[in-house]
């Protein structure tokens, strides 16, 4: 449910609405814009539904919502949610690239990347420490001193550092060294997990399953957000289907439907969409005109000899290629790289 405040609606008519909500055993998530407060009520759908609030002070209209899932819905915020890590931005306008190996092989690698995707334009630094692998014979990660050579190539060229978090058991480690985490496709319904990182103080990156639907995608995000980690940031990264040519199929539909449906900031993954090189650029500009608010793009000095995901990863003059064509359409959606910071 949705208890929406009348414009300008004073503090103690908020704090009233919340005061018989967590009386009722419910709890109380605001979304407060300069003139408007919107409250979005979680709990016992039966216990809360015989609530009346519409003739309580200040409160101006209550909306019973039927969706699964309540607070990543424009209904409960309908401005875009900006992520701002450092001094970058992505949401609102703020168009972000996230950039770098699939797996940190080696401080040579990791810093030769670091600084080519710096100079191209890249906005975030991106490398796994952790992979998962279908295999359980292919190589599993550099762990804990990949972290640590994932945050000095990222401090020493400026750059946030993503990376994804495998297990819950990890998840204090990993943010130890990144400044945001990503939750990858296989993880997308550990809920379990899904609950420790909406109590961090880090951004969480959720990407969608391999077979996941959109409003899987969007539950997924509410286990964060009901946690009181506001910022998330869905990333569509291509789904199974029975194509063969390509790794996955990127699902454009999505990222359209998903500016629709959430406030949250929605970035696309071409490499792993597409599992080859070549088809990185056009995605790339298809998603940007799909309305995606960023990319994550790998990047391997030598993909020939990249110990994971070689023939997706472009080289970085291929990569300083795709960036200079993708500002242009960047700035015709009327979005600015980086946040222009």
């Amino acid at each position: 449910m949705l208890v929406i405040m009348k414009d300008h609606a004073s503090s103690a008519e908020i704090q009233h609405v919340v005061d018989l909500l967590t009386e009722a055993g419910a709890e109380a998530h605001l979304s407060q814009g300069e003139i408007k407060t919107v409250i979005g009520v979680i709990g016992d759908r039966e216990v809360i539904y015989r609530l009346e609030f519409e003739g309580l002070p200040g409160v101006e209209q209550v909306i019973r919502v039927l969706k699964p899932y309540k607070l990543v819905s424009r209904d409960f915020q309908a401005e875009p949610t900006v992520v701002r890590v450092r001094d970058t931005a992505i949401g609102g306008g703020a168009f972000g690239v996230i950039a770098g190996p699939c797996s940190i092989e080696s401080e040579a690698q990791m810093f030769d990347v670091a600084r080519a995707v710096k100079a191209a334009g890249a906005t975030m630094l991106r490398g796994g420490a952790f992979k998962p692998r279908s295999s359980p014979y292919a190589f599993q990660g550099m762990g804990v001193e990949g972290l640590k050579l994932l945050r000095a190539a990222g401090d020493e060229v400026g750059l946030p550092v993503v990376t994804e978090v495998l297990d819950v058991r990890d998840a204090a480690v990993v943010a130890e060294y990144a400044d945001i985490l990503q939750v990858g496709a296989r993880n997308m319904q550990n809920f379990m997990m899904l609950d420790e990182l909406g109590t961090m103080d880090r951004p969480v990156l959720l990407k969608r399953g391999l077979a996941a639907t959109i409003e899987e995608l969007l539950s997924a995000a509410e286990y964060v957000l009901k946690g009181g980690n506001r910022n998330v940031i869905l990333c569509e990264r291509g789904i199974r289907t029975f194509e063969t040519f390509t790794r996955n199929t990127l699902d454009l539909s999505a990222v359209a439907g998903l500016k629709l449906l959430t406030h949250l900031p929605v970035i696309a993954d071409p490499s792993h969409a597409a599992g080859r090189r070549d088809l990185i650029a056009p995605l790339s500009n298809a998603s940007v005109a799909a309305g995606a608010d960023g990319l994550m793009i790998e990047v391997h000095p030598d993909p020939e000899r990249a110990r994971c995901d070689g023939p997706q990863s472009l080289t970085p003059p291929a990569f300083a290629v795709v960036m200079d064509a993708l500002r242009p359409r960047i700035a015709l959606e009327g979005k600015t790289l980086g946040g222009g910071k």
